[in-house]
């Protein structure tokens, strides 16, 4: 058996449940890991031949979790100061 695609899931179920956390609990270089890894392994996830759909969905899901989270964390670090400040003025 091939277990990456199930150890997978459970990073991407994990990284949906963090869904709920603040912005400012977010880790980039965690983020960043989780998005790499879902674009690096879904290109290549197609090139094993036959190919394993599984594997290429988690890795998929990954990418996208960890994009949703990323864009959270940007949005929250960087564009709410800039709004804050512009209240301010």
């Amino acid at each position: 058996h091939f277990w990456a695609p199930t150890f997978k899931w459970g990073i991407s179920i994990a990284n949906i449940a963090d869904f709920a956390k603040p912005p400012e609990k977010l880790s980039y270089p965690q983020q960043i890991a989780v998005t790499c890894t879902g674009v690096i392994w879904s290109r290549y996830s197609t090139v094993i031949t036959p190919k394993n759909w599984n594997l290429f969905s988690v890795n998929v899901a990954m990418a996208a979790t960890g994009i949703y989270q990323l864009s959270r964390k940007i949005q929250h670090d960087y564009f709410s100061e800039a709004e804050a400040a512009v209240a301010k003025e």
